[in-house]
């Protein structure tokens, strides 16, 4: 390019902004006549901005375009600084463009509850001396966006239209924010359910996980987005997350880990995978050759790209070569002159480097991130909330009922009961949340700053208000940690003092709850190296200050007994008629243990509504008056206390055994994770039903109420005898048999032959199924074997590939894992077998 071509260029941009236009990121003009010329020098003298190619051959052009020097900077993201796009935003998730080649900023923004930590602090922060290292990646005066409900949440609605809505909103925020990198759907299990992370996930089934994050990755992508599936993969634990070696046989880790993001990869195109902290069976997971060459771009065909965790990658060559594309947040081991070494030794060739950037660009060429202005607009928080709302109300899940709910809108008063050193009935809850601090100041990379938050105690007014009784009086009860002394809106009074208001009022209503946030799990540990376990914080009295930190029996970060237990068990003895009046409302990272008096005809209601967000008053609210019927389905297990998994777990199971050195855990439980390890009764001490109950499980997975009830009954399914490539068609019917109307989940289940030496059941389709008094609708859902969740087939690791057993698989129909009473068989017979 000539400096007379140049300068003719810049002219047409300057006058371009001066008129003004929508510019992109590089400063090229759209949307106006003035445009036509700036584009077609642009297109002329950039071939790659010539929309009219595909984005791969884009992608070559630019690559020719660029210096050796350039592609360096271009493969990792920037060191926090003024975005040059954005002098409004310090930031540091993203890489810096390059204006003179019309190469955008291309800005990253966390999940997966909403648009988090966002490339957009105080600039102030950039020269502040006092300010945090991490101000750029942590602080809370990110951009502001609209705090969800947690992905748990989503997964509980078992309905994949509620998981796009969740994408739609982040996708349209993001495009607010000028953002085009969503770190998220996270597709990690909840194999612990002391997990620190599991709200950010979809729970411990593979298939539910499966359906709900390729719908919310389908729903970010449809706005010109990037989504980034995470985190790749066995990222089960957040204890000594960066150096943890997770040993995994192959079976186990395709049909259990794997398959999430195979599904997200097959069936929701998703554009970017990032890569995890942890060791996979001895190799970095972001070096990992099997996982990310071998399975994602050869078994499955992924087109997209790799990033890495933050900090995850440990090495320069046997990263780039063992499959990651793009590191982040700074250079580390990429850093130019590393890289250079690497091409001067002939350990890398420039082609590699081409290769990572082209997988990334075509992505962002692809979703027109190349062709758009980077600008901001505001967000309608508004329209956000109303959306957050509708998906809390649907993912919340009534476990158990014994008349307390709904509670009549004529009520004269409540009571609300919490714990003074929790937050669940003070504030509105998300994840990290700590009493008297604002939401997003956690400090966990999946934060989200809201515009506004709705209390408990306030959204039970608003909902009263609406319901036209503004008038009922709603007190706010809080209990000390050792049930002697409490308050009543802020007045001190005994314990025995709040039991009486419990007693008198007309209507109590209990809250609490399991916090948690990313870099550590709910575990007490006998030191901060987080080695040897001391307690397991699975039920509702454990908790620590600081839920992302480490929690010891003493030092900094003390695990504390809030004896919520012993304060709910009070309140319901408090009157003999408790039991319907009474209901506890629990903010969940995932499945707690249940103590076995609070289940049952004396147990209080129970409305599990996870970390609610932003709207938590008004969707706990609009719940317990009876404005929306519950309708969502566990993703989760509920032991009775003593009975689960984090009771029977060896040290090898978690945290890890030192093995060489190294802190090693192994899954040996392999396939049993979730329902499966309590219908395969791995500990010995459980009973299990042909109906699939289990007397060490409180509430099973996929259970949850409503205020009305439902029968589901005749099934039929066809083929009988298969050869394992048809579909299955299951067929029954669904009938609201209550007053109300209504929405039910069914739910079909496959075991497989007992050759196949699978656990007794998995999960293989439901359906979302609303309904009036007394109506009556048929259900269809099909099993289809070439589905990407291979709902027929066990991985052979023999032959690295997937196989389907011959024999009699059994389909097991139900309203959740323990209650799947009707049943049918399907032969399977070696291919080429004749099939009715």
């Amino acid at each position: 390019m000539t400096s007379r071509t140049r300068n003719r260029r810049l002219g047409l941009l300057a006058l371009a902004a001066a008129v003004p236009l929508a510019l992109g990121a590089a400063g090229i003009a759209v949307a106006d006549p003035a445009a036509s010329d700036s584009s077609a020098v642009a297109a002329a003298e950039l071939p790659w901005m010539n929309t009219a190619l595909a984005p791969e051959e884009r992608s070559a052009l630019l690559l020719e375009a660029l210096t050796l020097d350039q592609k360096l900077q271009q493969l990792t993201g920037a060191h926090p600084e003024i975005l040059p796009d954005l002098p409004e935003c310090y930031g540091a998730r993203h890489v810096t463009g390059i204006a003179e080649l019309a190469v955008p900023t291309l800005r990253i923004t966390n999940g997966p509850v909403g648009v988090g930590q966002n490339d957009c602090v105080d600039p102030a922060l950039a020269t502040d001396p006092n300010a945090s290292p991490w101000a750029a990646y942590t602080d809370p005066s990110s951009a502001k966006a609209t705090a969800l409900p947690s992905a748990t949440s989503v997964a509980a609605s078992f309905d994949p239209a509620v998981a796009s809505m969740f994408g739609d909103v982040i996708g349209t925020e993001m495009k607010n924010l000028g953002l085009h990198v969503f770190e998220a759907p996270g597709l990690n299990m909840a194999r612990l359910p002391v997990l620190g992370r599991n709200f950010e996930y979809f729970g411990e089934d593979p298939y539910l996980t499966g359906i709900m994050g390729v719908a919310e990755t389908q729903a970010v992508q449809d706005h010109g987005l990037i989504a980034m599936a995470k985190h790749f993969v066995a990222n089960e634990q957040e204890t000594n997350r960066m150096t943890i070696q997770e040993t995994i046989d192959e079976r186990t880790l395709h049909e259990m880990y794997l398959l999430p993001f195979e599904m997200a990869v097959k069936d929701g195109d998703v554009g970017s995978i990032m890569c995890a902290y942890n060791y996979v069976n001895g190799v970095s997971s972001c070096e990992n050759d099997y996982i990310l060459n071998d399975v994602l771009r050869d078994q499955w065909g992924f087109k997209g790209y790799v990033q890495s965790d933050f900090f995850a990658t440990k090495s320069t060559v046997d990263t780039l070569l063992g499959g990651l594309d793009h590191m982040m947040p700074v250079p580390q081991q990429w850093a130019p002159e590393l890289l250079t070494a690497a091409l001067d030794a002939g350990d890398l060739q420039v082609s590699d480097i081409d290769t990572a950037l082209d997988r990334r660009y075509v992505q962002m060429f692809k979703y027109g991130i190349f062709d758009r202005p980077l600008e901001q607009t505001p967000i309608d928080y508004a329209a956000g909330g109303e959306k957050a709302r509708e998906i809390g109300t649907k993912g919340a899940v009534l476990l158990q009922n014994n008349g307390a709910l709904p509670i009549d809108s004529s009520v004269e008063e409540i009571v609300v009961i919490g714990k003074a050193s929790q937050v669940y009935a003070q504030q509105a809850v998300a994840g990290g949340v700590k009493v008297g601090e604002p939401m997003g100041a956690g400090g966990g990379s999946s934060d989200v700053v809201p515009d506004y938050t709705v209390s408990p105690v306030d959204g039970i007014k608003n909902v009263l208000g609406n319901l036209g009784n503004a008038e009922a009086k709603v007190k706010l009860v809080l209990v000390d940690d050792a049930n002697a002394n409490a308050t009543v809106d802020g007045e001190k009074i005994t314990f025995e003092e709040a039991l009486d208001e419990a007693r008198n009022a007309d209507n109590v209503v209990m809250m609490a709850g399991t916090i948690s946030e990313e870099g550590a799990d709910r575990t007490t540990f006998t030191d901060t190296s987080g080695k040897e376990r001391a307690a397991v914080g699975d039920d509702l009295d454990w908790y620590a200050a600081l839920p992302n930190k480490i929690a010891t029996d003493d030092g900094e970060n003390p695990a504390k007994n809030s004896n919520t237990v012993a304060m709910i068990k009070a309140v319901m003895q408090a009157a003999p008629s408790m039991a319907e009046k009474t209901s506890l409302v629990l903010k969940d990272n995932a499945g707690v243990a249940m103590d076995p008096a609070l289940v049952g005809e004396t147990g209080p209601a129970i409305l599990e509504a996870w970390f609610p967000g932003q709207e938590d008053g008004n969707i706990v609210a609009d719940l317990l008056f009876g404005v929306e019927n519950p309708s969502g389905k566990s993703p989760v297990t509920y032991p009775y206390t003593g009975k689960g998994f984090m009771d029977s777990a060896s040290v090898l199971q978690f945290p890890g055994e030192i093995i060489d050195g190294k802190q090693t855990v192994e899954y040996t439980e392999k396939l049993n994770v979730g329902y499966r390890w309590y219908d395969s009764n791995v500990s010995g001490d459980c009973e299990v039903a042909d109906d699939g109950s289990n007397s060490c499980v409180a509430f099973p997975f996929g259970h949850g109420l409503s205020y009305s009830e439902f029968k589901t009954s005749k099934l039929t399914v066809t083929p009988r005898v298969s050869d394992g490539t048809r579909p299955i068609k299951v067929q029954f019917f669904v009938e609201n048999t209550g007053d109300v109307a209504g929405t039910e989940v069914p739910q079909v289940y496959l075991g497989l032959p007992g050759s196949a030496n699978e656990p007794p059941k998995r999960l293989v389709g439901f359906e979302k199924v609303e309904l009036q008094p007394g109506e009556k609708k048929r259900v269809q859902i099909t099993i289809d074997p070439d589905a990407s969740n291979h709902p027929l087939s066990v991985w052979d690791a023999d032959a690295d590939s997937w196989s389907t057993p011959t024999g009699e698989f059994e389909v097991r129909v139900g309203s959740s894992s323990g209650d799947v009473a009707l049943t049918e068989t399907v032969e399977v017979r070696t291919a080429g077998t004749p099939a009715d």
